[in-house]
């Protein structure tokens, strides 16, 4: 049996992944076939009674899989080989795909993965809301690499290989995987990693040093996280690799409020597109929608879906920096906006007075809270745009929406609150309309969508 570090390879029409550790050789080695995969992009086979999840297995392959760690009702494991092929099986365009939990879907093809992940929110939507769409959008899916342009590197230093690591966790989350280079992330730092590495080992503070957040917008920002302070050769050798690469080194001591340059100043404002001649001003620890092409596309049918013109009043709720914010106050009445966040807001207010747009009213409110008697609740409105987090907008809908509002877009990160949340919007006179997912974080299992109900 041959094996390759870190890829799978093709031998005699079989195709062969890297053995599991040696700690596993004790547990058995089971031949299986695969029947479905899980949400999380796993194979699904049965071994007598029970359930078998097999990381780097797809639908329909026969597999040979180290069993990695039995439960009561189900096991998990890893192909070792795949003895035949799914036609969805593609070569990952990544090295590192085998070590790195940052990816776990790259052996299956770009079209596959969005249907996966269709899949995944229709079983949601009708196991868990008990509702199914009227229609299907179309599937928004755009570049599959060099696409991130947030992430947070965790950063490791080594005593017994005298080295540094920087990436993602492998999938045991102890530990940090040792890669060279990430092709998911912009270019301009992707290609970073390796030059990381070495940066990293050569500092004072290398044992103190948390993490790095990548931020690439018109510009590339680096957050160092130091738990330590830095020596001035530090500093000078931070300085010399920002002015090499062409990327902003920013250090974080403390807080978020804690940024500063390297000479102590604040750090300057990211910029990115919405659409056409709109950007949106940002910090580099702010929240931003990951993936820019999806991002424009996913803001375009939200315009689309919401149908609204210069008689409409919309009312956004998690509205962030004004992704959503200030393509709607170009074309409609009158916009509110409400975020937790008071930084946010208050960045969103600038950028929408940049834009020269005096239609758009913010109010901080945490909308995890109840505030009905609030005057931004208790105004009338045509529209509606949630794009909560994970927890979804199960607060806001106990008071919202208003009788007046006659289409609802929802953007979701996360199916099985939408699934909760569309069962309370249609138990409350609204048809879902339609909903479909965006492939905004590809190669991975994270699954965003969109759906839209109408009075």
């Amino acid at each position: 049996m041959r094996f390759v570090s870190g890829a799978a390879v093709q031998d005699s029409g079989i195709i062969r992944h890297p053995s599991p550790v040696a700690a596993m050789a004790r547990l058995p080695i089971l031949e299986l076939d695969i029947v479905d995969l899980a949400s999380d992009g796993r194979g699904v086979a049965r071994h007598g009674q029970k359930a078998v999840f097999v990381k780097g297995a797809l639908t329909g392959e026969r597999v040979r899989a180290q069993l990695i760690k039995p439960h009561r009702q189900y096991d998990d494991a890893v192909a070792i080989e795949v003895l035949q092929a799914s036609p969805a099986r593609v070569a990952p365009p990544c090295a590192h795909t085998d070590v790195c939990s940052g990816c776990s879907l790259q052996h299956l093809s770009a079209i596959a993965q969005i249907e996966l992940k269709q899949k995944h929110l229709i079983d949601s939507l009708e196991r868990i809301g008990k509702v199914a769409p009227q229609r299907l959008l179309p599937a928004l899916q755009r570049e599959t690499l060099g696409y991130r342009r947030k992430a947070r590197l965790s950063v490791k230093y080594v005593d017994k290989k005298n080295a540094a690591l920087v990436g993602f966790r492998e999938d045991n989350g102890r530990y940090v995987a040792d890669i060279d280079r990430c092709e998911t992330i912009d270019p301009r730092v992707g290609v970073l990693i390796a030059p990381l590495k070495l940066l990293v080992g050569a500092l004072s503070v290398r044992r103190e040093l948390a993490q790095i957040e990548v931020a690439a917008g018109d510009r590339v920002a680096l957050v160092f996280r130091h738990l330590a302070p830095l020596a001035a050769e530090d500093r000078e050798l931070l300085r010399q690799f920002g002015a090499l690469h062409g990327v902003e080194i920013v250090l974080q001591p403390g807080g978020i409020d804690s940024l500063t340059t390297l000479d102590g100043s604040a750090p300057s404002e990211l910029r990115y597109a919405v659409e056409d001649g709109l950007w949106l001003s940002y910090r580099p620890l702010d929240f931003v929608q990951v993936n820019d092409s999806v991002n424009r596309a996913m803001i375009a049918q939200a315009l689309e879906l919401l149908d609204a013109g210069k008689d409409d009043s919309v009312l956004e709720l998690f509205c962030g920096l004004g992704n959503f914010t200030l393509p709607l106050g170009r074309r409609v009445g009158s916009v509110v906006g409400v975020e937790g966040d008071a930084g946010l807001l208050e960045r969103a207010a600038r950028n929408a007075a940049q834009a020269g747009l005096d239609n758009i009213r913010y109010a901080a409110a945490d909308l995890a809270q109840d505030h009905r008697d609030a005057w931004w609740a208790q105004n009338s409105y045509t529209r509606l745009l949630l794009d909560p987090p994970r927890a979804g907008a199960e607060h806001a809908l106990a008071y919202l929406p208003g009788s007046r509002i006659q289409r609802i877009v929802y953007v979701s990160c996360h199916p099985a609150t939408l699934a909760r949340d569309a069962a309370t919007l249609c138990a409350r006179g609204f048809t879902l309309a339609a909903a479909g997912v965006m492939d905004m974080f590809p190669h991975t299992s994270h699954v965003e969508s969109m759906a839209l109900f109408v009075r």
